[in-house]
C-alpha cells in the first residue's frame, strides 16, 4: 500500500452493492422490454368528393383498395334549423394513397351508424340505421375486377344502430347500441359471429358488468375485446331520450368467456373513432365527444369535439395521454390500410361533417 493511503475494506459494501444490482435487474429488464409510447404521425389523403362529408360510414379494405360507403349528413339546413338527415348508399374506392376517389357502386340500402371490419379480402358491414329505421342486415363487400360484389351474411339477432364492434381472428363481435331511433334505453347486448364458419349463427355472449350503452368504442388487443365509454340513455321530463355520459372501460377474454373492469377512461369519449386502433402498447382512443359543450350556442360557432388521444397501456394497466391530433371527429370508423390507420370523413362538430380523410402512422 502506498504510504499515506488508508485501507478500505470492501467486504461489507460489496454484498450490498450486489443485492441492489440484483433487485434492479427485473425493473431494468421490464423497462427495456416494454414498447415505447407510440408517436402518431398524421397526414391527409384525398378528400371524399362531397363538400359535406359523411358521419358513420362503413370502411375497410378489399382488392388492396380502401373502401368507404354509406353514412349520413345534413345537405340542406342544419339540425337546429329543422334540417333533415339524409343517408347514402354510395361506395367509394381509393386504390392508392396518392390517388383520387372513384365511385364504385351502391350498397343494398342507404345505411350509416353500423359496424364495419375487414376480414380477409372483404368488408363486413353489420347493422346501422337509415330513414326507414334501424337494421339487422349483415353483408360482405368485395372489390373484384374494379366492381363491388355483395354477399349476404346472417342478420343480427335484432336491429341495432349506434353500436360498436371489432374483429378478433375470424370472429366479429358487436356490443351495445339502440334498437329504435327514439329508444330511451340503450342495449345491453354482446354478440359474436364466426365468419370462417359458413354455417355459423350469431352467438349471445355474457355482457359487461356495467351500464347498457350506445356509441361506445370497441377495440382488440392480443386476442381480447375492449369496450370503452359510450352513453347510456334515459327518458327526460318530456319522454325523449337523454344521455348519461360514461367513462368506464372493460375487457372481455374470449377463451375465458369472462369480463373484467378496467380503470375508467380519463375523459368521456362518446362516438370516438372505432374500432380503436391497436398498437404494441395497447389500444388507442381517438377523439370523440366528451359532452362538455352540449347545447353550445350559437351552434355555428361550436369549436369542435376534443382532439385528445388516449392509450390504454395494457402492460401497466393504466391510461396514458398522447399528443393531441390535428382533427376533431366523432361517429367515424377506422380501418388499417398500407400500414396506416385510416379515419374517413366523420362529424367534426354537431351538425357538420368533414370530407377529409386522414391517415395515421404509428411509430
Amino acid at each position: 500500500m502506498h504510504p499515506g493511503m488508508t485501507s478500505l475494506s470492501l467486504s461489507p459494501i460489496l454484498p450490498l452493492f450486489l443485492l441492489s444490482l440484483a433487485l434492479s435487474l427485473p425493473l431494468m429488464s421490464h423497462a427495456q422490454s416494454s414498447p415505447a409510447l407510440p408517436i402518431l404521425n398524421w397526414s391527409q389523403l384525398s378528400n371524399l368528393p362531397d363538400k359535406e362529408g359523411f358521419a358513420a360510414m362503413h370502411a375497410g379494405v378489399s382488392g388492396s383498395a380502401l373502401l368507404v360507403a354509406g353514412g349520413a349528413n345534413f345537405p340542406g339546413k342544419r339540425p337546429w334549423e329543422g334540417g333533415t338527415k339524409i343517408w347514402y348508399d354510395d361506395i367509394w374506392v381509393l386504390e392508392k394513397p396518392d390517388g383520387q376517389w372513384r365511385h364504385a357502386g351502391k350498397l343494398p340500402k342507404p345505411i350509416g351508424y353500423g359496424v364495419s371490419v375487414t376480414w380477409k379480402d372483404e368488408v363486413i358491414c353489420a347493422g346501422g340505421s337509415n330513414a326507414e329505421g334501424h337494421r339487422a342486415d349483415v353483408y360482405a363487400l368485395k372489390l373484384e375486377g374494379g366492381k363491388i360484389t355483395t354477399r349476404p351474411l346472417p342478420s343480427l339477432p335484432q336491429p341495432c344502430a349506434n353500436t360498436c364492434g371489432v374483429l378478433i381472428n375470424d370472429t366479429l363481435y358487436v356490443a351495445g347500441g339502440i334498437e329504435k331511433p327514439d329508444a330511451t334505453k340503450a342495449m345491453h347486448t354482446f354478440w359474436s359471429l364466426n365468419l370462417a364458419d359458413a354455417n355459423a349463427t350469431w352467438q349471445t355472449l355474457p355482457t359487461w358488468p356495467g351500464s347498457e350503452r350506445m356509441l361506445a368504442t370497441a377495440g382488440a388487443h392480443e386476442g381480447a375485446f375492449y369496450l370503452f365509454t359510450g352513453a347510456a340513455l334515459h327518458a327526460d321530463k318530456d319522454g325523449k331520450p337523454a344521455r348519461d355520459w360514461l367513462k368506464d372501460a372493460y375487457r372481455f377474454t374470449p377463451r375465458k368467456n369472462t369480463w373484467e373492469k378496467l380503470p375508467d377512461v380519463p375523459q368521456v369519449a362518446v362516438a370516438a373513432c372505432t374500432p380503436a386502433p391497436s398498437t404494441e402498447r395497447g389500444p388507442l382512443l381517438l377523439c370523440g365527444d366528451d359532452g362538455g359543450k352540449v347545447g353550445f350556442k350559437p351552434e355555428t360557432e361550436h369549436p369542435g369535439f376534443p382532439k385528445g388521444t388516449l392509450l390504454f397501456d395494457v402492460t401497466a394497466g393504466e391510461w396514458r395521454r398522447l399528443a393531441d391530433g390535428p382533427i376533431s371527429r366523432a361517429t367515424v370508423p377506422t380501418t388499417l390500410w398500407n400500414g396506416r390507420i385510416i379515419i374517413p370523413s366523420g362529424e367534426a362538430r354537431p351538425g357538420f361533417r368533414s370530407p377529409e380523410v386522414w391517415a395515421v402512422e404509428v411509430k
